[in-house]
């Protein structure tokens, strides 16, 4: 059923310690061009990747079962000649769903056609990565190319 409606479900004060993480919420969009499935594994893992209408923005998300997932993505699908920054919003290396649920890093910069990135979601976890195209070369100052294990 077709619902341009996101949400977070929770209270919202429980969102207050972690608006660095909750800035996907609010840059993701609600209306697609492009839905594409990277990798997936019934009942262990899926990857998505949909393209905001009207846009070259991606948005890319990860879940997986409670044996985790290592992900290699190539970002093959973005367009040669433009040029964009990720976000990626990612378990921390200690992360878990039982015993350390909110363990999380973020990490921007650079990325394109050629990037490949290496992910793994915790077990019970995810990730996901916000890819905008950048309207402006003032926004990559200061940024780095990202590639390999994140």
């Amino acid at each position: 059923m077709y619902s341009p409606l996101q949400m977070a479900a929770d209270l919202p004060e429980n969102y207050e310690r972690f608006m660095d993480a909750f800035q996907f919420i609010k840059d993701v969009a609600l209306d697609w061009d492009d839905s594409r499935y990277l990798e997936a594994e019934p009942g262990r893992y899926i990857t998505a990747a949909r393209k905001a209408k009207g846009t070259n923005n991606w948005f890319i998300g990860c879940t997986s079962s409670e044996q985790g997932h290592a992900s290699t993505l190539k970002l093959d699908f973005l367009d040669a000649d433009k040029q964009y920054i990720a976000t990626v919003y990612a378990d921390a290396k200690d992360a878990d769903y039982k015993t350390n649920p909110q363990a999380y890093v973020i990490r921007k910069g650079i990325v394109s056609p050629k990037t490949v990135l290496k992910l793994k979601a915790a077990p019970g976890g995810g990730y996901v990565i916000s890819i905008m195209e950048v309207k402006d070369k003032a926004e990559l100052k200061g940024l780095k190319k990202l590639s390999g294990n994140i």
